[in-house]
């Protein structure tokens, strides 16, 4: 660490104000085409739903493999998560490794291991071999403790699981950054990158080998069948195909896998600045609270740096906008801040044992497949999902297949505590939140205000947009009934039971809700 630390560490902000709206660096920094929704029958091959980087790159591996695939996004390509991410390309998954070896087997944590790497391999192999400007840039990762002494116990524990299943990280005291700290897992080789310019080349690669891609193109459900059928919502037509592949958020059809009651919504904020003090290179991230993350990005010869954290489960918070103030202190302590051009937060999902799922929907459904649960390491999970995919349908074995499968067995210590904890929580918000809401009236809102209030009678949702015109629709969520709460930040209603988002005037941002919320006249 350098030696001007005390003075670093205790740098202030500059008068910086925080962008009005959410918008992502990665977003405005990449011109991406548009494509239509589909608008009449259609019989493909392998039907890919959901046009993120599991989508994107298993659509690109199939094309390659000679099938005739098609690709649909309810909304825009590359407009969900991971158009929304912090686009590490690591291994280093938090303290991933300690809590699979007590949880699992030795066995299980290096596997995980190996396909990380795997993932990140793949991607650097695209990148080299077809010259990809998607400023991929090797760097050290970090995993470090400030002061909490229960994390730090931890994170020696994550450093034996590191020596004893030969993964080469190394125990490091201080940063490259001027941030204090007890102690950190240092584990080079890994690498930062811009996520959409190198799915984009994906993108525009398979739309050259034939592939097709609709946007705003809502699947309802998917019939299964020796020959699946994707409904289109609000639509006569539909997909018929020999296999799907879902590469959405939830997956787009349940099967009664229960997808979502077995995983948890998380959403965490982010900034891109341009700080006062260089950055000195490397990817952090803290594994005591409050979480924080840090990388760097270059566009247009200038450098950002990417400051993100303070997760909270989805729906469970109304003031979203504290988060985004306290990542511009702590970004200003550390780095000082000329601007603040972007910010955008983003959801994630979380299995009950911290792994993806990526396989089978269910057992018994062999030609639906799934890849989600990515617990915020989307890049290289997601890249994993797509060549886990790609080998199952093209009859490959995939010596991954049974660690990642959505229907493995789980510890069942660990099943059943995150499981409570979770389904306690979706029971606790299905009764409270018809009850518990002060009666608001729609004249105390101000203009770019949204809140729960009393409207002819009953409990609404309301927001009045910067001209003054009041929007009101019905708070119960279409996907099991549980109300949603106002998102301040992000001028959404969200559901705290399994993570649906509306926008203000009720259409659906993310699933699983596929109906959106009912208007109601103001």
């Amino acid at each position: 660490m350098k030696d001007d630390t005390n003075k670093d560490i205790t740098r202030k902000a500059a008068e910086t104000e925080l962008p009005d709206q959410s918008y992502s660096f990665w977003r405005a920094t990449t011109e991406l085409p548009s494509f239509p929704p589909l608008r009449e029958e259609l019989d493909v091959e392998i039907a890919v739903v959901g046009a993120g980087i599991t989508g994107i790159t298993a659509a690109y591996l199939l094309a390659k493999e000679g099938k005739q695939v098609a690709l649909f996004d309810a909304g825009k390509v590359l407009d969900g998560t991971t158009g929304y991410t912090t686009a590490k390309v690591t291994s280093q998954h938090g303290l991933i490794y300690d809590h699979l070896r007590k949880h699992v087997d030795d066995q299980s944590a290096i596997l995980y291991y190996e396909a990380a790497e795997e993932a990140k391999r793949f991607m650097q192999q695209m990148v080299e071999d077809n010259q990809i400007d998607c400023d991929w840039q090797e760097e050290t990762a970090y995993v470090y403790v400030e002061s909490d002494d229960k994390e730090f116990k931890n994170l020696e524990q994550e450093m034996e699981a590191y020596r004893e299943l030969g993964i080469p990280g190394e125990w490091v005291e201080s940063l490259p950054i001027p941030l204090r700290v007890k102690g950190a897992i240092a584990l080079p080789g890994q690498a930062r990158f811009h996520p959409l310019q190198y799915l984009k080349f994906l993108l525009m690669e398979f739309r050259v080998m034939g592939g097709q891609v609709y946007e705003n193109t809502m699947i309802e459900e998917v019939e299964d069948g020796d020959r699946p059928r994707l409904l289109i919502q609000d639509q006569e037509f539909g997909v018929t195909c020999d296999k799907v592949v879902s590469g959405s958020h939830y997956p787009v059809t349940d099967q009664n896998g229960f997808y979502f009651a077995r995983l948890q919504p998380q959403r965490s904020y982010t900034l891109a600045i341009r700080a006062e003090t260089p950055f000195e290179g490397g990817m952090y991230i803290s594994a005591d609270e409050p979480k924080h993350s840090l990388r760097s990005a270059t566009f247009d010869g200038q450098q950002y740096v990417i400051v993100g954290g303070k997760g909270h489960r989805t729906g469970q918070e109304e003031e979203t906008t504290m988060h985004y103030a306290d990542l511009e202190t702590f970004s200003g302590m550390l780095l000082g801040i000329k601007d603040i051009p972007y910010r955008w937060s983003a959801q994630d999902l979380y299995s009950l044992d911290r792994m993806p799922c990526i396989g089978y929907v269910t057992s018994d459904k062999p030609n639906i497949l799934v890849g989600t649960a990515y617990a915020k390491w989307g890049m290289t999970s997601g890249t994993l999902a797509a060549i886990m995919m790609t080998d199952m349908i093209m009859g490959r074995e995939n010596r991954y297949t049974d660690l990642f499968s959505p229907s493995r067995k789980m510890p069942l210590l660990e099943r059943i505590k995150t499981a409570v904890s979770h389904n306690a929580t979706v029971a606790k918000e299905l009764v409270t939140g018809k009850l518990d809401f002060n009666r608001r009236k729609a004249d105390d809102l101000e203009p770019d205000q949204g809140a729960i209030i009393w409207h002819h009678g009953k409990r609404t949702g309301a927001y009045r947009d910067p001209d003054g015109k009041l929007h009101v629709v019905d708070t119960t969520c279409t996907h099991m009934g549980c109300e949603v709460g106002w998102n301040e930040a992000e001028r959404s209603w969200d559901c705290p039971c399994h993570g649906g988002r509306f926008s203000y005037t009720g259409e659906v941002l993310e699933g699983p809700p596929t109906e959106p919320l009912k208007q109601i006249k103001s």
